[in-house]
This record gives structure tokens, sequence and C-alpha cells, in this order.
């Protein structure tokens, strides 16, 4: 997941931000009555399945209807068995997973075998078009299921073997040794028969096996989600649920939480970071997250691709002055990148400072010769294209075209580009009809350096939008993967990052700090690692 970092929407004016009813409709409770949080959200680009939400919106939800084998503690980020009583195996190519026992769906279905298998088998499944597919790629025959040549050979894929109603079994393409921790994201989610059986009735009100379950949902403007009492695992939900109300605007969600008709804004806009610590005091939260931001290059257009393309990127990267943009808008809340991971990762964990080396260096003389040497702009000029349904993007973006155009000397060398919602944003980009740079984000779906990389740069990778393609990166990529040895495998990794700083299909900006500010009537507020509220913990009073 998660294209479109913190990204925000709304459908009240500003004018009745200060109402004494809360905007956001849809009937749901609010203000402590019957302990339901009322938080900021947006619409999610498609339905909430599983293996078909890959952005930031609609994973929060799935990962509260939803548990799978594998769950990330909120604040290590470590991967812990949840349904998995145990994950075992003697080659890191085949595994063996026995589920718990008496988990069910919060229809009362039990969670199987078999709900995993079929899961799967949908999700990777080429006639379903599921955008998370390639995240099953690495289990033996997803290339019958979803060929390059668009005529699938099989309906289910032959690595996957069910043994009985909690054992299954897996065989991968190759050795993956740290394949079982990514099985906490929400493509490898259980489903219930009711997704086969009433396919249409299911994406109306998903059924999940989480600590919550969906109310009701009016696009546009509510997402409620109500406690399900019947949830067996530890972690239940201490409130009575959370009405998720759709903003398009963060600038409009903060000030309804100060104006009392909000409880929770998981993204504080950059035009009040200079405020909030005032407005809120202890109830704002800044921490550090597993959240980059850059700008990424269509590799698909032949303008981008040329003869020395590769220094006109390095370029313009080196024509971006991050340090200032940071400290000038984001009042400490990001901080410039040096790579293309996150620190959260750790250096154990494959996070080196510096691996980009100058190219992610403010350098006014070098980035003028190399875009030179690199043809110049294409036709001169170049837009960055971004959502304007939040606040914030506009800011900086403005502020990246700035800082190339006073380097090039030429206040129309760089412009943004806005486009309205989040969603048209997304649609062009998969489209590949946006033919400019544009920008990105990526929240990690798993705490491994494996996350940042691949999904975004493998040739084929779920969220690989620029569609850049280097076979020594997927050579390298492949043999971190392969790695049993845990530093040998972030050895490889780290190698392949060096080829993105020699190529740049996207340009590293600056890691993001999860923050969020809450109600007074609210206990027990904090972000996880992925900048994402945990909802379950929070007290209501």
């Amino acid at each position: 997941m998660r294209s479109g970092t913190r990204v925000k929407w709304a459908v009240c004016a500003a004018a009745v931000a200060v109402a004494a009813t809360a905007c956001g409709g849809g009937g749901g409770d609010g203000g402590g009555v019957n302990g339901i949080v009322r938080a900021s959200w947006g619409d999610p680009q498609n339905p909430l399945e599983p293996a078909n939400t890959n952005e930031v919106q609609g994973g929060k939800v799935l990962d509260m209807i939803f548990r799978g084998l594998k769950k990330y503690d909120p604040r290590t980020g470590a991967a812990e068995n949840w349904l998995a009583k145990s994950i075992t195996t003697t080659d890191q190519q085949d595994f063996t997973i026995t589920l718990k026992p008496g988990w069910k769906f919060s229809n009362g279905e039990p969670v199987t075998a078999h709900s995993f298998v079929d899961a799967w088998n949908y999700g990777a499944a080429l006639k379903n078009k599921q955008v998370n597919a390639s995240f099953f790629s690495y289990i033996d025959g997803y290339d019958q299921v979803h060929p390059d040549s668009g005529n699938p050979t099989a309906t289910t894929m032959s690595g996957l073997k069910v043994k009985d109603d909690d054992t299954f079994t897996v065989r991968l393409t190759q050795k993956f040794s740290t394949w079982p921790d990514t099985l906490g994201y929400s493509a490898f989610y259980p489903l219930p028969r009711s997704f086969f059986t009433d396919h249409a009735g299911w994406l109306s009100k998903p059924v999940g096996d989480g600590p919550y379950k969906v109310s009701s949902y009016t696009k546009g403007s509510l997402m409620a989600l109500r406690t399900w009492h019947g949830y067996q695992g530890t972690d239940k939900a201490r409130n009575g649920g959370v009405d998720l109300r759709v903003y398009t605007d963060n600038n409009t969600a903060y000030t309804d939480l100060q104006a009392g008709n909000l409880d929770l804004v998981d993204d504080i806009p950059a035009t009040q970071l200079k405020n909030v610590k005032r407005d809120l005091g202890s109830r704002y939260i800044n921490q550090p997250a597993g959240i980059i931001q850059t700008i990424s290059f269509p590799m698909y257009d032949p303008k981008w691709t040329g003869a020395n393309s590769d220094k006109l990127r390095q370029g313009i990267s080196m024509a971006i002055d991050r340090a200032s943009i940071t400290k000038r808008i984001f009042d400490g809340t990001r901080t410039p990148a040096s790579d293309w991971t996150s620190p959260v990762l750790g250096a154990r964990g494959g996070f080196k400072e510096g691996l980009c080396g100058g190219v992610c260096a403010f350098d006014p003389a070098q980035a003028r010769k190399l875009i030179k040497e690199g043809g110049g702009l294409p036709g001169g000029r170049m837009q960055i294209a971004y959502n304007a349904d939040t606040g914030s993007h506009k800011e900086w973006i403005d502020a990246v075209c700035n800082s190339v155009n006073n380097v090039l000397g030429n206040d129309n060398a760089c412009v943004g580009a806005p486009v309205g919602t989040f969603a048209d944003f997304r649609n062009q980009i998969t489209a590949k009809s946006e033919t400019q740079p544009f920008r990105a984000g990526w929240q990690m779906d798993y705490p491994l350096i494996q996350d940042f990389l691949q999904p975004l740069y493998y040739t084929g990778g779920s969220s690989n939008d620029s569609h850049w393609s280097d076979k020594d990166f997927d050579s390298l990529v492949n043999q971190a993967n392969a790695q049993s040895d845990s530093a040998q495998a972030v050895t490889a990794f780290q190698n392949a990052e060096r080829i993105l700083a020699a190529q740049v299909p996207a340009i590293p900006l600056w890691y993001q700090n999860g923050n969020a500010g809450y109600a007074s009537n609210l206990s027990n507020v904090a972000l996880n690692q992925f900048s994402v509220p945990v909802y379950n913990e929070i007290t209501v009073h």
C-alpha cells in the first residue's frame, strides 16, 4: 500500500465548520455518544477488497475490520503471529501455515485455511484486476493465473494447498526468507464465503474478522464502523466505534476539531503547523513514521527517457532545496531524504543515510549543468501534478517549483498542475495518462526495506506508477529476497538503491512524521509506525 500518502478529503464548506452540527452527515453518533470516535477520513479509490486497495484511506478501514496471519506491533512495527499459530519452513521456500482455532468473521462464518487460499487465488487472478495482484507473484503458479500474455492457463495457484481446515502450505518460486513478515499486509487478509457468493452485497457492506464491523457507508460523507463484540483477539476495541467523516480539505477538518465537531484529525494542515502546539498542547502528536514523499517521473513517456535523461532527472533533484522547504513549510514534521526508504527501519532494518549521494544534495551549479547535459526540460517547461483536495500539497509543490525556477533563472520553468480529487489523480496515474512528473508518497505496508523498493521500482511492481524497469535492480531485489541472512539481504537491497540514485525514476524529497490532533474527550490516542491512529485503543469520555 500505500500510495497517496496522508490524503484527506471533506464535503463540508468552511462556512459551516463552526456550526453546532458536525459535518460529514450520515447520522453517526458523535461527541462521546455511545463512545463513538469522530475522525477525519477520505473516500478510498476502489471498493474495499483487500487485494484491490493500495492507498492509505482504504487501508485504514481494512486494518480496522480485518486481521491476518500476522499483525504489526503499533509501537515497534514488529511482525507478530496473529491468526497464525505457526509459520514454519526448512528451506525459506516451502512454508506450512497453521491457524489458531476458533476465529470467526463478524457474520459468524469460521476463518479456515480456505479463507486465505481462496482470497489469495482471487487476488492473484488476472480476470479480477486487483491492484495488489503482484504481492502473490512469489507463489508458485502465479504466472499461470496472471500471465504477461493475458491468457491465463489456470484458475488457482499450484503453490497453495489446503491440508485441513486449520492448515495450508505455500510453495514460493524462489527462496524468500522474510516472506512471513509480509503477511500482515492487507492483500493477504482472509475472505468469508459471502465475498464469493454475494460479491455485490459484500462490497456494499464488507465483512471481516477484525475488532470493528461496517455499520453503514455513504460515499462522500461517512463510513460508520462499530465495535464487534464477538471479536476474539486480544486487541479488542475500547470504544463503541469510529465514524470516519469525509473531508476534502484538511483545514476544514482542523477547524472542526477546534470547534468541537470532530474528535480526531490525523493530518494537520501545513498552514496550521505553526499554531498547533499552542492550539492543542499535549493533544498534538508528532512522531517519525514509515513514510517518504517523492516526485515520480512517467517513465512510459518518451520525453523522460531519452538520451542522457538520467542526468536530467538527477539535475532536477539537485535543484530542490529540501532543507529550506522542510523548515519553512513543515515546521519540524519532515526531514530531508537521503535515500528511498525511511529512518524508522533503523540500520538493522535497512536504512542507510546518504545512499542517494549528491543527487539529493542542493547544488545549483551542478543542477544547471546536469539539466543542460540531459537535454533541458522537455519543451522548456515542467509541470508537477498533484491532487488539489488537500491544502498542504499545493504549498510544497509550489515551493519545489520555486526552487527549480530560481536555480534555472526562469519563473515559468516549473509549475504545479493540480488535479481536482485524489481519486481522479490516482486514476490518471494508473491509466498512464499523466505525462508530467507527479507527486507520490509511500506509507510502508510492513517494516522491511523490501517494501520501500520492490512494490515501487521492481518491474511490474504493484505500485510502480512510473513503470520504470531495470534488470540489474530486479536481479538485486531477487538476490536480497533469497538470502536467509538478513544482513546480506539488506546489503543487496542497498545496492539496488544505488541504481535508483543513478537513474532517479523518482526523486526522494523528505521523510514524513505522522502528526495528529485530538479533542479533550479522548484518551489513549497514539499513532502506529505507519502514522495511522491506533483506533482500537482510543477511549471516549
